[in-house]
């Protein structure tokens, strides 16, 4: 027995829904649904883009010391150099309310080798338990060393020519020679110091402020 249909294709109805047995059709309704999201999150990519952006260039201040240029984060506090060596210094938050902050100084240009430079880092902390990480790299303004160390750190105390220390266990100290090429150029010296923790959170930042990139390092050796 032939069944006549009201149209060329079957419907049903189940439940209060509506299906369809024309598989183009499913088809064509499942395409649309997924341009239509597609377009939506296309959207949102366009809108949030632009607002990461600015958000990132917000987050930093430009800072110029002589011929180096850095890009420090604002929440870093810029304070009066303690001392006429510095050409700047920054007060670095920790990351829990209430733990020590870290410090980070500028200074330079001045001279000697890389090698000369690390053996004076070495002697800052006391050998025993003391651990170093020497790397290089090559930033838009010049090459430069990073020694990143960590130990019981002979802090210093007072003005510079007394030459007095404190020591001060779980420190970690991150130096960096660059060599400008801009202007006279000469070696700038960045120094991060502070509690192992401190310095652990700040390092990546530390790192964006003059543009190195630790994934393009390579190992430095005396």
């Amino acid at each position: 027995m032939r069944l006549k249909t009201a149209s060329k294709y079957r419907t049903m109805r189940l439940t209060g829904h509506r299906f369809t047995d024309n598989p183009i059709k499913v088809h064509k309704m499942n395409l649309q649904k997924q341009l239509q999201v597609l377009c939506s999150f296309t959207l949102l990519a366009a809108i949030a883009l632009p607002a990461f952006a600015e958000e990132k260039v917000a987050a930093t201040t430009k800072i110029k010391a002589s011929d180096l240029n850095l890009d420090v984060p604002k929440e870093w506090k810029q304070q009066q150099p303690s001392n006429n060596l510095r050409l700047a210094q920054f007060l670095v938050p920790a990351k829990k309310e209430g733990a020590k902050p870290a410090e980070l100084v500028i200074s330079g240009p001045f001279g000697g080798t890389a090698s000369q430079n690390i053996q004076r880092w070495f002697g800052q902390f006391q050998s025993e338990g003391r651990t170093a990480k020497m790397t290089q790299g090559k930033t838009e303004q010049g090459k430069y060393v990073l020694v990143d160390m960590t130990g019981t750190y002979n802090r210093s105390v007072g003005p510079p020519f007394q030459r007095k220390t404190e020591a001060v266990p779980n420190f970690r100290v991150v130096n960096v020679m660059l060599t400008v090429t801009a202007g006279r150029g000469g070696n700038y010296f960045l120094k991060l110091t502070g509690p192992k923790e401190t310095v652990e959170y700040a390092i990546k930042q530390f790192r964006a402020s003059f543009s190195a990139d630790a994934e393009k390092e390579e190992p430095f050796e005396l």
